[in-house]
């Protein structure tokens, strides 16, 4: 794990933000701040269950995440918040409505979704106000959580407004600015709610000369002083040639410009042209390769590392140039300026990575698709100011007169190390200085020091108090003991009947724990307010007898006969490999959800005894992290299987279904036959769905012919087999989950017929 400077208190206060509290956060800082070193520092020591996304492929592989269109499958085009008639607006244009009718997420993307705690954006200042909106919809949506921002997940935006901003056609931005102020995402609806504290990284590590840094800040807050344009101007020298290969490297405004000059340099090298091609395995987006997919070199050739060298001398970073002194076979030298000696180049390694929720582990865990093997090296007589966001040169010819984007004069000249290292090619005018005004505005709501350490502390006692109405919330838990019980009756598995009552349990005790946890919620609602009055003695005192409450049934009438069950499963001849991962899925979430009443038990605790909030989340989420780090972790226990059926004749495999088919057909409803056998509506609507494949009941009786029609459609159109649960979700609940069972139940019945 890169280990974050202790000393610096923006830095910590940031890390506690993130760990501790709910609160969006906007991290920012000026170039060379550690804003990578932040999201690096995040991403091996949060507790949280965390993806990090960016807005382009390059920005994606670089954080080590994923793309936003990738992750949450929205379309290339513009978002208008609401259901407004996109009549008129071209094709370009969609809205709530068109995103979630033609929204296609699989099965592994939608758990991810729900399990998600932290969301993290990177390079966020190149990310539109409406694409924002549109990740926000459908997390809503699949969390179902359609009063929450970002479906009640914390959001967490690092990047630098004053470097480039986002990209919008004027065809866009003409239909856009009727909804939004600016294109900036600190504009989207969603941020109304609950905008992010902004909090910017103060310590720079890239510049150490004052009169360097004060000029960069004066140039990004677009207020350059008349000393700091007569001392750019002393920087201007048309007709610079450097002296020393490989020392400096050209940033100009324009693509055409660098590919020219790097092109022409190359041709001009005497002696053999060399390629090497990147070796490309699995899944990798062409249009994000992160180097030269072939790489062409001669000895002379100027070039750039793209990477930071990750061995213990680190010889190179991201930005360092250097010059080839030779190139034998695959062997590639190179040699930097003043400093002895070559370095022998070796093939680095990208991964595209794919975000999925492992239930087992019980953690989102990243799944590589694909990689890209290649030097990293790239030409680098010349290099656009876009793509050297983010590196570092010590010295550089700044081509920026023509700069065309707010933040590109700041972005070329923070690139470097020092005043000394720069040569301006062209000549800066104030006229070429620019800064996004709302960018400037959104930047006078960073709070004072005092401040954010004021509402870092209500943060986290707010967390504290979510944390603690939350577990003993058992509606998603409930949600999800319901969807198996529900799906159960239409498999074909061992041990059917057992089966079936031990998930009629398990949905009971599920439904009641439900109950009797929103009445306990509801108490802690009114008594959290006045809790300092007493240190948390009251408040501890109800949750140890909840707590007390819920383990004892969770582990007899739960987690006990689960256990049982799937020891028996084991031993059967005829296997059932997916249904068996589903129950010890479940039997996952409820050790899960053990774990962390006893870990509120501890906080509760430790709030009595005068412990502060923050402490007491560190305590858990550094156990959460031993935890999950732990290479050995402990079997289940396994039991003996007992079959708890009362005395007398066994029933025989099917009869409790064929009971219910049996009361169907003299007349009673199903709600009656359910009242009667002491069972749920849903398991005897179950038991007759189970009989439409033989054609003892037809589907008319469960669906209409339009339903059956939709249900058939997006079945059809799914690349996987759906869940009852998934379809619902795609057509809204006007579908009742019986309707679509039954149609899924006459899948094989009406392609024989069609």
């Amino acid at each position: 794990m890169q280990q974050p400077d202790l000393s610096n208190q923006h830095f910590q206060m940031a890390v506690q933000f993130v760990n501790q509290t709910a609160q969006h956060l906007f991290l920012t800082g000026k170039a060379g701040t550690g804003k990578t070193t932040f999201l690096k520092y995040i991403k091996a020591s949060s507790p949280k269950q965390m993806v990090v996304v960016a807005p382009t492929g390059v920005a994606a592989i670089n954080a080590g995440g994923v793309t936003i269109h990738s992750l949450f499958q929205l379309p290339f085009g513009s978002f208008i918040p609401g259901d407004e008639n996109l009549s008129g607006m071209g094709s370009n244009f969609f809205n709530r409505k068109s995103l979630l009718q033609h929204l296609r997420l699989s099965r592994a993307k939608r758990e991810l979704m729900q399990e998600l705690e932290l969301l993290v954006i990177d390079e966020v200042s190149m990310v539109r106000a409406d694409l924002l909106d549109a990740m926000d919809m459908v997390l809503r949506h699949v969390r179902k959580a359609p009063y929450k921002p970002f479906g009640g997940i914390q959001m967490l935006f690092i990047g630098d407004l004053f470097q480039l901003p986002p990209v919008v056609k004027d065809t866009e931005q003409r239909v856009l600015s009727r909804y939004y102020e600016s294109p900036m995402f600190f504009h989207a609806k969603a941020l109304r709610e609950n905008p992010p504290i902004y909090l910017e990284l103060k310590k720079i590590y890239r510049q150490s000369d004052e009169t360097f840094i004060k000029l960069l800040n004066n140039l990004r807050n677009n207020q350059p002083t008349r000393e700091d344009m007569a001392l750019l101007r002393t920087f201007y020298k048309p007709n610079f040639k450097p002296t020393t290969k490989g020392e400096y490297i050209t940033l100009t405004s324009h693509n055409a410009k660098a590919d020219v000059i790097n092109r022409q340099e190359l041709k001009k090298l005497p002696g053999r042209l060399y390629e090497f091609e990147a070796k490309i395995e699995g899944e990798f987006n062409e249009n994000a390769l992160p180097a030269e997919k072939v790489l062409q070199l001669k000895e002379g050739a100027q070039v750039m590392f793209i990477r930071n060298d990750n061995g213990e001398k680190r010889r190179f970073y991201n930005g360092k140039t250097g010059t080839i002194s030779s190139i034998k076979g695959d062997e590639i030298h190179v040699v930097f300026p003043h400093e002895p000696g070559e370095l022998l180049v070796e093939k680095q390694v990208w991964e595209n990575v794919r975000y999925e929720y492992d239930a087992e582990k019980e953690q989102v865990v990243e799944e590589l698709k694909g990689s890209f093997t290649q030097y990293p090296l790239r030409l680098a007589w010349a290099i656009t100011i876009h793509k050297s966001q983010g590196l570092t040169f010590a010295k550089a010819i700044v081509d920026a007169g023509e700069s065309f984007a707010a933040g590109q004069v700041y972005v070329a000249l923070s690139r470097l190390q020092s005043l000394e290292g720069l040569v301006l090619q062209s000549p800066i005018h104030a006229d070429c200085i620019s800064t996004d005004q709302e960018a400037l505005a959104f930047a006078n709501t960073e709070p004072e020091r005092s401040d954010l350490e004021e509402r870092l502390k209500v943060a986290q006692k707010h967390f504290v108090h979510d944390s603690l109405l939350q577990v003993f919330s058992w509606h998603k838990l409930a949600e999800k003991v319901e969807e198996f019980h529900l799906d159960l009756p239409t498999r074909r598995i061992p041990l059917e009947e057992e089966a079936l009552r031990i998930s009629q349990g398990l949905f009971l005790q599920a439904v009641e724990f439900q109950e009797v946890g929103e009445k306990f919620t509801r108490q802690l609602e009114q008594l959290l307010p006045k809790a300092e009055a007493d240190h948390y003695t009251t408040i501890h005192e109800r949750v140890l007898a909840a707590t007390d409450y819920f383990e004892s049934n969770l582990q007899e009438k739960m987690l006990q006969p689960l256990k049982e069950h799937i020891e028996a499963l084991k031993s059967q001849p005829k296997k059932a490999k997916r249904h068996l991962q589903e129950l010890e899925s479940l039997l996952q979430r409820l050790q899960s959800k053990s774990k962390k009443l006893q870990q509120m038990t501890q906080i509760s605790k430790g709030l009595t005894q005068g412990g502060q909030p923050g402490e007491l989340l560190d305590q858990i989420a550094a156990e959460k992290l031993k935890s999950s780090t732990a290479t050995n972790q402990k079997p289940i226990q396994k039991q003996p299987f007992r079959e708890k059926r009362p005395k007398g004749k066994k029933p025989l495999k099917g009869d409790s279904m064929r009971l219910s088919l049996q009361l169907y057909r003299v007349g009673k409803s199903i709600a009656e036959i359910a009242t009667e056998r002491g069972l749920v509506t849903g398991t005897i609507e179950s038991h007759l769905i189970s009989f439409i494949p033989t054609g003892e009941v037809k589907l008319d009786e469960f669906v209409s012919q339009d339903k059956k029609e939709s249900i058939l459609a997006v079945i059809q159109e799914a690349k996987e087999e759906l869940k009852s649960s998934e379809i619902r979700e795609i057509l809204g609940e006007k579908y009742s989950f019986a309707e679509i069972r039954a149609v899924m139940a006459s899948l094989p019945k009406l392609v024989s017929e069609g």
